[in-house]
């Protein structure tokens, strides 16, 4: 027997061209739906090579499309529920803002409730990475009796989704995901080398891991501080050795490290945020994008990436100082999937810091000189706060916490949703 290897696309065209029989018109309770016929989209319903059901929702030319299979089903109230999808789009330019599902509460009457639940996107089980799968689990509120589930494809002229094995049951509410996050408050002085000015932060960085952290943050530039070297002249290569001795002490300790150093690639000095793993490999870095007038007059060159990391307690992403003062790198970061911003910080304003924790949803860990170095939860309040130099900051945070705000339930997952399409990935 000969075995033919058919690509994804291909086999969705066939699945497509074997929609389900006719006398079959409502499986599995789905239906299409449209808010106005004239924005409907064009859907299918079809079976998978092991009877598995699969939607199908296409746009007609019209970028305004909102096209929707929606189903209902009954909810005990109190309960908790875990919902599960995975689709396939072709030919759509923001997957974040265009493919969706979405929890409607519904109450007797059938009147929806609001807040409503935006499952989030999830690294995938599958082995078809073609695949990408959304989850979540919600509590069902105490005036609902039904939920309606909807799948949607949006604001795309002419592509189209596939979803498959979605599934609504009663489960366990959502394990906490406790992490231990560390912010080092220090300003090295009359050091004369960048390793010295390094060494100032090992007792401090070895105090954090006896106090349990997970993850440890240095504040900005730590190579030049302290020592009177101009930016060119503290900078090094990154691997180079203050990567070393970062990554021998994070081995040490068995901890994360971040640190701000000056990183000399080419021709080009870069205010850069470096990421250590537990067993001392350098693993990660950021290029700080937003210089200030006197960095650029020092003759940095700014980077042009804000990278996320996946961790073994969760995704981080890096900022550095200035960063603060603008949405841009922290919004990239939390679309990114960012939980937790580690930013090494000279000085700047403690609002604005707020500011990016609240409006991405994600926690902050800022170490600084002049910056009152700090921990900020989802709401931009400080979990902990420097009081003196040095000061050594640990706080434990969950990171599946449900933070909850008034009229927009859970922002998080609505945030690339319904943020202008600049602001999120594609």
């Amino acid at each position: 027997m000969r075995c033919v290897a058919l690509s994804l696309s291909a086999l969705l065209a066939m699945l497509v061209a074997s929609p389900v029989a006719p006398a079959d018109p409502d499986p599995d309770g789905w239906h299409p739906f449209a808010v106005r016929e004239e924005i409907a989209g064009r859907t299918w319903r079809a079976r998978d090579g092991t009877g598995g059901l699969l939607l199908g929702v296409a746009g007609r030319g019209d970028a305004g499309l909102d096209g929707r299979w929606v189903r209902e089903v009954p909810v005990t109230p109190g309960r908790e529920y875990a919902f599960h999808a995975e689709w396939h789009a072709q030919r759509v330019k923001s997957t974040t803002r265009s493919v969706l599902a979405r929890v409607v509460w519904l109450d007797a009457k059938g009147t929806p409730l609001r807040p409503m639940e935006y499952p989030v996107q999830v690294p995938s089980s599958s082995a078809e990475s073609e695949w990408t799968t959304l989850e979540g689990t919600y509590k069902a509120p105490e005036t609902t009796v039904e939920a309606r589930l909807e799948l949607h494809l949006r604001w795309t002229a002419g592509g189209e989704v596939t979803w498959r094995r979605v599934s609504f049951r009663e489960a366990a509410p959502r394990a906490p995901r406790r992490v231990r996050l560390a912010a080092i408050h220090h300003r090295p002085q009359g050091t004369k080398s960048p390793a010295e000015s390094l060494q100032g932060f090992v007792a401090l960085v070895e105090q954090a891991a006896a106090r349990g952290a997970d993850i440890i943050c240095l504040p900005d530039g730590i190579t030049a501080e302290g020592n009177g070297l101009a930016y060119a002249e503290a900078a090094e290569a990154v691997p180079g050795p203050t990567t070393a001795a970062l990554g021998a002490l994070a081995k040490r300790l068995g901890v994360w490290i971040v640190a701000g150093l000056y990183e000399r690639s080419g021709t080009h000095i870069h205010n850069t945020a470096v990421l250590v793993r537990r067993d001392g490999a350098l693993v990660g870095r950021y290029r700080k994008m937003s210089l200030p007038d006197e960095e650029i007059d020092g003759g940095l060159t700014p980077g042009s990436d804000a990278p996320v990391f996946r961790t073994d307690f969760g995704t981080v992403g890096l900022m550095i100082c200035w960063d603060s003062s603008y949405p841009e790198v922290a919004r990239t970061l939390g679309a990114r999937g960012a939980e937790v911003i580690l930013m090494p910080i000279a000085g700047g304003e403690e609002t604005l810091v707020q500011a990016r924790a609240v409006e991405n949803q994600l926690f902050i860990v800022a170490s600084g000189y002049d910056f009152r170095s700090g921990i900020f939860d989802r709401r931009g309040q400080r979990v902990a706060d420097a009081k003196a130099d040095p000061d050594v900051l640990v706080a434990e945070v969950d990171l599946a916490e449900r933070v909850e705000w008034p009229w927009l339930g859970e922002w998080r997952a609505r945030i690339g949703r319904e943020g202008p399409a600049w602001a999120t990935t594609p």
